[in-house]
């Protein structure tokens, strides 16, 4: 059933993004980026999974990533130690800055689940080396299909990013979810580019 045109109200207290889906069936050819001695990649096993959600909050905070901190020591450990999926660093000077998460559980693919930089290191062409060392190991096994998913919380430019990768946008959906800033989750000043609304100004909006 086709949806209507139209607007549509979100309850405050949640957030609302589009979210797009992008994937390629071969691998590309890589764009070259710069590379620093300093910069290197990480197969990463947490023990501690205080210093996993730690990382992922150093990177994922300003784009309000929040699916991972809602989970459970056992639930996130069932991901993070499944024998399918892949978890790295990506280290400059000895300081993790940076997170890849790629997962093979479906067979003959690989979803990168999570990918980006710490603040200070995005502008410094560190996302496209990440990128194709990301590409460089999701290929190097038997899989048909690799696709990611972005949404509007991400950086602006992120899309463009990955269709410069090699990925073809393929699906689009809007992802309603409570604002993990509300209940404390975040910082109630995490991701200013992401209006925080607790309440209608008025019994009408709009």
């Amino acid at each position: 059933m086709p949806l209507p045109n139209g607007f549509f109200n979100v309850p405050p207290g949640k957030v609302a993004a589009v979210v797009t889906y992008l994937e390629m069936l071969k691998k590309p050819s890589l764009r070259q980026g710069p590379s620093q001695d300093s910069w290197r990649l990480e197969h990463a096993n947490f023990p501690d999974l205080h210093q996993y959600r730690a990382l992922f909050r150093l990177v994922g905070q300003d784009w309000l990533w929040f699916s991972r901190l809602y989970l459970n020591d056992d639930e996130l450990a069932q991901i993070l130690n499944h024998p399918l999926y892949d978890t790295y660093k990506f280290v400059v000077d000895d300081q993790p800055q940076g997170l890849l998460e790629l997962d093979y559980r479906t067979e003959g693919e690989c979803e990168i689940s999570f990918i980006g930089l710490a603040g200070d290191m995005i502008g410094k062409g560190a996302g496209r080396w990440l990128m194709n060392r990301s590409l460089d190991i999701a290929w190097s096994r038997p899989i048909r299909r690799l696709w990611l998913h972005t949404c509007t919380f991400d950086h602006p430019r992120a899309v463009q990013f990955y269709v410069r990768s090699g990925f073809r946008p393929y699906h689009r959906q809007i992802e309603i979810a409570d604002d993990p800033r509300l209940d404390g989750l975040l910082p109630i000043t995490t991701a200013p580019h992401v209006p925080l609304i607790r309440e209608y100004p008025s019994a009408n909006p709009g």
